[in-house]
C-alpha cells in the first residue's frame, strides 16, 4: 500500500511571532501616559534646559513699617543690615562690611518669614524663599547641585534676598548626621555662603530662619557667613494690636475694645492671634445658625476664644530655657536670657 503522507498542522500563532491583534484586543481603549518624568543624573543629563528652576519673587510692597511693633527688631535690622546698604559712602568711610548674612530665630508663628519679606521690600530686592523640600533630593549629588543652582539664580537676579527657611533642616550639625548626602549638602551651603563674599556676588543677601538655632551647624555662624543673629519674640502690645486689626478688618464686629483684648492676649504668637479671631468668628457663626438671627462678633466671643487658647510658644521657651542656662557659648543667646529674666522664666 502506498504510504500516506501527513500534512503538517498549522503552527500556533505564538510560534510564528507576536500576536499583535490579540494584544490590541487586550489593551482596548487604554490611554498611554502623556509625560514620563526621568530623574536628573549626577552629570546633569536630563536637565530640562532653560526651564526656570527657582521661582524668584519681584520686590513686594511689604516694608518694615508694615510690621507692627517689634521696635527692637527693627532697630537691629537697621543697624546690622539696612543702614549700611542705604548709605554706601558712609559704609566705605567706616569700613562696614556687608559680608555674611542674618539668622532669625525664635518660637514658631512669630513672623520670621514676614520680617524677611519686609527686609526684601526695604532693599527693593527680588525675593527667593527656599525650604528643605526645594533643595533635598533622593538622587546622589542632586541636593548639592540644587543648592548651587539656587545661589547662581540669586546672583543672576541680583539684587536678591535668599531666605532659607527651616535652616536646621538644611544646615544641621554634621556631627549628628549619619547621612553623607546631608553632610555634603551642608558643605555645599558653606561653600556658597563663602562665595557671597566675592565682588562678583555683590547684591546677594542671605537671610535664614530657624526655631532651633542650637541644632544649626556651628560653622554656619562663623564670621562672614550667618554671623548676625536676631531673636524674634512673640509680638508686643503694639504688634498684637496691629495683628488683631488685620484679622478683624473684614469681619462683622461691634463694640470691640482692642486695648482690653491686647492685654488678654499677652504671650500669644501671631499665629495664635489669627486663631483667636477665627475661633471667635466660628462661635458667632454657630450661634447665628442655631438661633436663626445673624449677630455680630463681640468682645465676649473674642475673650472666650483667647481664654481657650494656650500660648503655642510655651514648649519652645521650655526648651530654650535649658539652652540659655547651659549652652550660651559666646553670648549668642544673651537676648534670649534677658527676655526670660524679664518674664521671670529663668
Amino acid at each position: 500500500p502506498q504510504d500516506s503522507v501527513l500534512e503538517p498542522s498549522p503552527a500556533p500563532a505564538s510560534s510564528l511571532g507576536f500576536d499583535w491583534k490579540a494584544a490590541q484586543d487586550q489593551v482596548g481603549d487604554a490611554v498611554p501616559p502623556r509625560f514620563v518624568e526621568a530623574p536628573l543624573t549626577v552629570d546633569g543629563d536630563g536637565d530640562p534646559g532653560d526651564a526656570a528652576a527657582w521661582d524668584v519673587g519681584r520686590p513686594g510692597p511689604v516694608r518694615l513699617a508694615d510690621v507692627g511693633g517689634m521696635q527692637e527688631v527693627k532697630e537691629r535690622l537697621e543697624a546690622a543690615f539696612l543702614a549700611p546698604l542705604r548709605n554706601p559712602e558712609l559704609r566705605r568711610l567706616y569700613g562696614k562690611s556687608l559680608r555674611g548674612g542674618l539668622l532669625l530665630y525664635g518660637p514658631p508663628g512669630c513672623g520670621k518669614t514676614f520680617i524677611a519679606r519686609a527686609v526684601a521690600g526695604e532693599l527693593g530686592a527680588n525675593f527667593l524663599s527656599v525650604s528643605v523640600n526645594d533643595v533635598l533630593d533622593m538622587w546622589i549629588g542632586n541636593s548639592e547641585r540644587n543648592m548651587h543652582e539656587l545661589f547662581q539664580t540669586a546672583r543672576r537676579q541680583a539684587p536678591c534676598v535668599i531666605f532659607l527657611d527651616e535652616l536646621d533642616a538644611l544646615g544641621g550639625k554634621r556631627s549628628r548626621t549619619q547621612s553623607s548626602g546631608m553632610r555634603n549638602t551642608v558643605n555645599q551651603l558653606l561653600t556658597e555662603l563663602d562665595g557671597v563674599e566675592a565682588a562678583a556676588n555683590e547684591g546677594v543677601f542671605v537671610l535664614a530662619a530657624t526655631n532651633v538655632p542650637w541644632d544649626v551647624d556651628i560653622a554656619l555662624r562663623r564670621p562672614g557667613r550667618l554671623d548676625r543673629t536676631l531673636l524674634v519674640l512673640p509680638p508686643d502690645g503694639p504688634a498684637r494690636e496691629a495683628i488683631l486689626r488685620y484679622h478683624l478688618r473684614e469681619r462683622p464686629i461691634e463694640n470691640v475694645d482692642l486695648g482690653k483684648l491686647v492685654k488678654a492676649t499677652d504671650g500669644l504668637s501671631g499665629a495664635d492671634l489669627a486663631h483667636v479671631c477665627e475661633a471667635a468668628a466660628e462661635h458667632a457663626l454657630l450661634d447665628s445658625a442655631r438661633t436663626g438671627t445673624v449677630r455680630l462678633i463681640g468682645m465676649k466671643d473674642l475673650l472666650a476664644a483667647a481664654g481657650q487658647i494656650a500660648p503655642s510658644t510655651e514648649p519652645w521657651f521650655a526648651s530654650a530655657r535649658n539652652v540659655a542656662m547651659y549652652a550660651n557659648d559666646g553670648g549668642m543667646y544673651d537676648d534670649l536670657v534677658a527676655y526670660l529674666k524679664k518674664k521671670r522664666k529663668l
